[in-house]
């Protein structure tokens, strides 16, 4: 098993930015596939994106080229560094992990964003 903690959330001004953090414990990390996601009220979860097994990362393409995410095997934590905030990336934001065929089995709590004009 993968237990999961997220920080970083916050409040912020459309345009700026934040960088979430995943820290991971338990289970061999680096072998996990891992993933972004987030909800906004009245809106299903969305992938955001992510770190395949195969260590490919993918975006969902409302984020591409505003967003990257990034692991650090060493510390096991998976960050999403996350610029030119918009107003419709307002949402609570979890961190996952699964392995392939699995899905993601392991959530966080999630963290909070929240982008203003």
């Amino acid at each position: 098993q993968v237990q999961l903690v997220e920080s970083g959330g916050g409040s912020v001004q459309a345009g700026g930015s934040l960088r979430l953090s995943c820290a991971a414990s338990g289970d061999t990390y680096s072998t996990y596939c891992m993933g972004w996601f987030r909800q906004a009220p009245g809106k299903e979860r969305e992938g955001v994106a992510g770190i395949d097994c195969a260590g490919s990362t993918w975006y969902t393409d409302s984020v591409k080229g505003r967003f990257t995410v990034s692991k650090d095997n060493a510390k096991n934590i998976l960050y999403l560094q996350m610029n030119s905030l918009k107003l419709e990336d307002t949402a609570m934001y979890y961190c996952a992990a699964g392995k392939p065929g699995f899905g993601y089995p392991y959530w966080g709590q999630g963290t909070q964003v929240t982008v203003s004009s």
